[in-house]
């Protein structure tokens, strides 16, 4: 029997699609510069039971299986190989419990993560992790890549709110995986070890997800500063002071003078950094008015606060448009996310403003700035194979500047293929080593999103 008609035993026949026009659209995620080959089947589960069905007939034959969510990553975890089952759970999208007690959510793999967002703040809950992408990320997505999103600096990333798991391991057994309660260290910690895997150990097929009381609404400043270096001190001044900002971002000049191309934001040219701090405190005003203080002796040029959250959605509007704003620079872009110590951000944002310089790219730079997460954006024309070879080879050298500075090579997109040969020289042997003896553990076959990660 092949693969197909084994699927048709245990699937209904609009989970398959076989149609390679259809298939093709499944190749691949948001990534540039990321191989991605031709799948066998797109299979499109609704239950677990479903999904057991997938892996055990995938490892009787000895077939690859990539798991998707969304697709909106962007490092190329999610592309295809040639010849495998695409295994998308975007139909296992059921919020199954939201608990003001316990204070958790139980979610499938599917569920969008704004989509979650909203469910809970009708409790009276909120849910932290909200990547950019958050009206169209799945939490699946979420785990797999570990994402972070804005509110990290206050909150945290996503591997802190995954409380336990439901796993299809690759031969179709099911795992249960952490707790539902408040604390628990049983065994090793299995959970987190899936959290960033990139469906390379299992498939995540529900999710026990820690909630939050919703917090007061958010107030947000505005701060223009005269140089990047003036900028980043004003964020080593406001986390050394003990400040707990719920988002403290930064935009380089490169990215100022692409939202004011693209949405007239009327910031000034001679503007070199904008960075943005907002608060949800007791007291918001309070504490923009402490910060404020420290950004103007740090240097700002302006700063400009706040009354209303009208106002403050406003001012965070120039971060919302910067990616849409660089991607309309030339017609490809390539995203990094670089994460370096912040008493290292400087040097990070005037290295990569160098590198744009050494090869004759425009490279624009935002930045979760309270974490060092950078996102330096690098612009090209996909058509022009020397200004494609350019990108790479830059892209390549913001990593290494990362390395350089005591950095990760990726602070919530993950490896994915995109970052294979980085993740080995952060790594090292022994650590690569012992990675690798972990995967055999859970995918001794191989199956589970080949070539990803190692």
């Amino acid at each position: 029997m092949d693969l197909i008609a084994r699927l048709r035993a245990g699937l209904p026949g609009e989970a398959i699609l076989t149609d390679p026009d259809v298939t093709g659209s499944y190749a691949h995620d948001m990534a540039s510069f990321c191989e991605a080959g031709t799948p066998a089947v797109v299979v499109l589960p609704r239950t677990v039971e479903e999904v057991q069905h997938i892996m055990r007939t995938a490892t009787e034959l000895r077939v690859p299986v990539v798991p998707q969510g969304a697709r909106t990553g962007l490092s190329g975890a999610a592309n295809a190989s040639d010849g495998c089952i695409v295994l998308s759970l975007v139909k296992m999208d059921r919020i199954i419990e939201i608990n003001p007690v316990d204070r958790i959510a139980v979610v499938e793999p599917g569920v969008i993560n704004a989509v979650l967002s909203r469910a809970v703040n009708e409790h009276g809950l909120y849910y932290p992790p909200d990547p950019s992408s958050w009206e169209e990320c799945s939490i699946g997505g979420n785990i797999g890549t570990a994402s972070g999103g804005l509110c990290c600096v206050k909150y945290g990333v996503t591997a802190e709110y995954v409380l336990g798991l439901d796993v299809v391991l690759a031969d179709g057994r099911l795992l249960t995986t952490g707790r539902r309660t408040a604390k628990g260290v049983a065994g090793y910690d299995l959970t987190w070890l899936f959290v960033g895997s990139e469906g390379s150990l299992g498939i995540v097929v529900r999710a026990v997800l820690a909630l939050r009381p919703e917090p007061p609404g958010r107030l947000a400043l505005a701060a223009e500063f005269p140089s990047t270096a003036a900028a980043c001190q004003a964020v080593c001044e406001i986390m050394a002071r003990g400040h707990a900002p719920s988002l403290l971002e930064l935009m380089d000049r490169t990215s100022i003078r692409a939202v004011n191309d693209m949405a007239q934001m009327g910031l000034p040219d001679s503007t070199e950094a904008l960075l943005l701090a907002a608060f949800d405190t007791p007291e918001p005003a309070a504490d923009l008015a402490a910060v404020g203080k420290l950004c103007t002796a740090a240097g700002a040029t302006e700063v400009v606060p706040a009354e209303t959250a009208a106002e403050s959605d406003l001012l965070l509007q120039a971060r919302r448009l910067t990616l849409t704003a660089l991607e309309r620079v030339k017609s490809a872009t390539m995203i990094d996310d670089v994460c370096v110590p912040r008493s290292r951000l400087a040097e990070m944002l005037d290295g990569t403003a160098a590198i744009a310089e050494k090869y004759g790219l425009t490279i624009g730079v935002c930045a979760h700035a309270g974490d060092g997460n950078t996102h330096p954006t690098v612009c090209f024309d996909a058509a022009d194979p020397d200004e494609s070879r350019r990108a790479r080879e830059s892209f390549d050298d913001i990593m290494a500047l990362g390395l350089h500075l005591g950095g990760t090579i990726t602070g919530e997109h993950g490896v994915g293929v995109l970052k294979k040969e980085w993740l080995a020289r952060e790594l090292g042997p022994v650590g690569v080593e012992l990675q690798r003896g972990i995967k055999d553990v859970f995918d001794p076959l191989g199956i589970l999103n080949p070539g990803k990660l190692f």
